[in-house]
């Protein structure tokens, strides 16, 4: 079975799974999956991404490997997984920096144009990169990792109190009992897919076949560690779920930096109750009656602690958690660790946030 077929597989299994596990979500964040509704950014990126499948072989002189950048350093370690030793891989965003507000250096410009192939998680993740993407991609293709996911956003609505009720995205109004709350979130699609390990999979679908386009003598190669990959990804679904599934469903509560975790609460039976920030990206700011309202949120409900990103000041959400009386727990969301730390890989690094939230959510 080729990886193309193979990942249209997982990618049916996932859904049916997200079905089962959130048709009906009692969050106060309902993740609603919604491939047809891009936000202004995913159109923006249409402008000057290519599509994998017209991709064409790259003239490599002999001895020459496929020239390859990645802007995250997550996208790195997945794309690195694929091409192995037979691609030469530069990534742009450094570790520990925010992808969300990165700019690139006129350094990061001269990698790119001399890449034969530049990836991107895409979907509004990396929004201070396009003006320098869309430069570069008249010489030099760009792709998007993210193509093919079925997207996410969450509702939005009026702050009252935490939304017991929750809803089913079927198209179709509900109503809700008095006291319920729709959280206000700013417009968008979630770019955090690599928070559900089968949307990591179709990423390494996608660097298989773009890989194995520009460089057709290495294209056995590309597909034969894409299957190795792939397996490893099977694996840590499968032991997320063993690891969520320790904690009572009513602690299953989730309370973050920003709205990071759609994808994850979705796949993996969890519930968004805040976000100090609630938006996609840190870059947003708060006002001060989301805060109150977040900090009586955590108090009637019980909820355990605030996860934060080790790329965010932890400021505003160390505040939080003291008005609280709640633990605050650094995860690694938009970068990896130092290649000798807790999560120097993207595998690592779901492993170590799962074992922090579980734990956490044990206390």
């Amino acid at each position: 079975m080729t990886v193309r077929r193979y990942s249209k597989l997982v990618q049916a299994v996932a859904v049916m799974s997200s079905l089962v596990l959130a048709a009906c979500s009692s969050s106060a964040f309902q993740v609603i999956k919604a491939p047809a509704r891009q936000s202004e950014l995913v159109r923006t990126e249409k402008s000057f991404l290519i599509d994998i499948y017209d991709l064409s072989p790259t003239d490599l002189g002999e001895g020459e490997s496929l020239r390859v950048v990645a802007t995250t350093n997550i996208v790195a370690d997945v794309v690195a997984n694929i091409g192995g030793d037979a691609i030469e891989l530069a990534g742009l965003i450094p570790l520990g920096a925010d992808p969300h507000t990165y700019e690139p250096t006129p350094g990061d410009y001269q990698t790119t144009i001399n890449a034969h192939v530049i990836f991107l998680n895409g979907v509004g993740l990396e929004e201070f990169m396009y003006q320098t993407l869309k430069q570069v991609a008249v010489d030099v293709p760009v792709v998007s990792l993210s193509e093919g996911i079925e997207l996410s956003l969450f509702s939005g609505g009026e702050n009252n109190d935490h939304q017991q009720g929750g809803g089913c995205d079927d198209g179709e109004d509900h109503e809700h009992d008095e006291g319920e709350t729709h959280y206000q979130v700013q417009g968008g699609v979630d770019p955090h897919v690599w928070f559900d390990a089968f949307n990591v999979i179709v990423w390494a679908e996608n660097a298989a076949h773009a890989l194995g386009a520009l460089d057709p003598a290495n294209a056995d190669l590309y597909e034969t560690n894409a299957h190795e990959y792939v397996e490893k990804l099977k694996e840590l679904d499968a032991w997320i779920q063993v690891q969520v599934a320790r904690v009572a469903p009513e602690d299953r509560m989730l309370v973050t930096d920003h709205l990071a975790f759609g994808y994850f609460v979705h796949r993996y039976g969890l519930e968004m109750v805040g976000a100090v920030i609630p938006a996609y990206s840190m870059a947003a700011q708060p006002s001060a009656q989301e805060i109150a309202k977040l900090v009586d949120t955590i108090r009637e409900l019980g909820a355990k602690a605030i996860f934060v990103g080790t790329t965010a000041n932890p400021r505003l959400a160390e505040r939080v958690a003291e008005d609280a009386g709640v633990e605050l727990v650094p995860l690694y969301i938009g970068s990896l660790s130092d290649p000798d730390g807790p999560a120097g890989t993207y595998l690592a690094l779901m492993q170590y946030d799962v074992n922090e939230i579980v734990q956490a959510l044990l206390k």
